[in-house]
């Protein structure tokens, strides 16, 4: 065992993670409460506190993907169309989406983000990342340089 307090080398840890020891499992449970805690207290750094979380990620979303169909949209947030069909309502009553006739089909609408969206995500982003700074100031520079190179691991779980 050599690195982060205890975490065998690759080598020595089975295939899965039903292989790994107990230690591992401590490390994997010790992981993802700190991922969730971390991710939770940056929910709440946001600019416009009356969007939930779920309209800020559907935000978010249609920023990353772009354009997108209220079904497209319920499929890439994990939630039920109608659920969608209301997220959409109320962030277009918000001014912060607009619906517009589909390109392909006239049956459906596509969901586009406004301008206002696009500033208050920038903004939000601002926020967080200023949060977050101040945290890692608070680090030395070992904790720094170990959070900067577990980023891209983390990155690759993210999109597993």
């Amino acid at each position: 065992m050599s690195y982060a307090n205890n975490m065998p080398e690759p080598s020595e840890r089975g295939a899965t993670p039903a292989a790994d020891s107990d230690l591992d499992m401590a490390a994997v449970n010790a992981l993802r409460t700190a991922v969730m805690r971390l991710s939770r207290r940056l929910k709440h750094q946001r600019v416009d506190e009356s969007l939930s979380p779920t309209e800020m990620s559907v935000l978010g979303t249609l920023a990353r993907c772009g354009s997108a169909t209220p079904s497209e949209l319920a499929r890439k947030e994990h939630v039920q169309p109608p659920s969608m069909t209301r997220i959409v309502a109320m962030l277009e009553a918000k001014g912060l989406v607009r619906l517009e006739p589909h390109p392909d089909d006239r049956r459906q609408k596509t969901v586009t983000q406004t301008e206002q969206a696009e500033s208050m995500l920038a903004a939000s982003r601002e926020k967080r990342n200023a949060w977050l700074a101040d945290l890692a100031g608070q680090l030395d520079e070992d904790e720094w340089a170990r959070l900067r190179a577990a980023a891209p691991v983390l990155e690759k779980l993210a999109h597993s």
